[in-house]
């Protein structure tokens, strides 16, 4: 892949991508979290995804290692491996880019078609998990401010939904600071979501999935 897709994008949004070899050798460096099935990894300029789909297909192998017996969490493990990416991008064909890159790796470990629940779920993960907006100002091109969606596995098919606002997380360094008025508090005690959602299965996912515009 082509490091800069133009002269004119490097020009104005100093749009360079990173090398594989260098990704990898990046990823390395915390290998341990990489292979962990729910890890969360966010990258605040994802551009078409060169480093969240090299940390997906390793999560993927780790669940292929773990539960690669059974199908029934192999598919749910592997859409948790999915649910703990997250980024963020400026630029709106990058976005996509990376939302399809992501899914084609998803769909292509589990042989999954358009019409499968699962690959519908998981086109509603990644329309909340990967994010058109500036990382900076943290917030979206409509000028909303960039939330993103927790997600948890509870066991037998069930997934729960927590939204937190970007900007809210970003304090968590400023909280824990030694010295700092709330370093002795919890963080449930500093965070609270903006929107708990009841357990969803699959094909609830699958079915919120026919109201989201990428």
């Amino acid at each position: 892949m082509s490091l800069v897709k133009s002269k004119q994008r490097v020009a104005d949004h100093g749009e360079v991508f990173t090398p594989a070899w260098m990704v990898e050798s990046m990823l390395d460096l915390v290998k341990g979290e990489t292979e962990r099935i729910d890890s969360r990894f966010l990258e605040p300029a994802c551009g078409n995804g060169n480093f969240l789909v090299p940390i997906l297909r390793r999560k993927l192998a780790a669940v292929e290692c773990k539960y690669g017996k059974s199908d029934f969490e192999r598919r749910h493990y592997a859409l948790l491996a999915l649910m703990c990416v997250y980024g963020i991008e400026l630029l709106p064909d990058n976005i996509a880019e990376c939302r399809a890159n992501l899914l084609e790796i998803f769909a292509g470990y589990l042989n999954l078609g358009p019409s499968d629940d699962l690959y519908r779920a998981a086109s509603y993960v990644l329309a909340q998990n990967l994010v058109h907006g500036d990382a900076l100002t943290m917030r979206t091109p409509t000028g909303e401010p960039i939330r993103f969606a927790e997600w948890g596995y509870l066991g037998k098919g069930r997934f729960q939904r927590r939204d937190f606002r970007f900007d809210a997380l970003t304090q968590s360094s400023a909280f824990s600071e030694e010295g700092a008025l709330f370093a002795q508090l919890d963080k449930h005690e500093i965070f609270t979501p903006a929107r708990t959602y009841p357990p969803m299965t699959v094909g609830e996912l699958a079915a919120a999935a026919q109201g989201v515009t990428p």
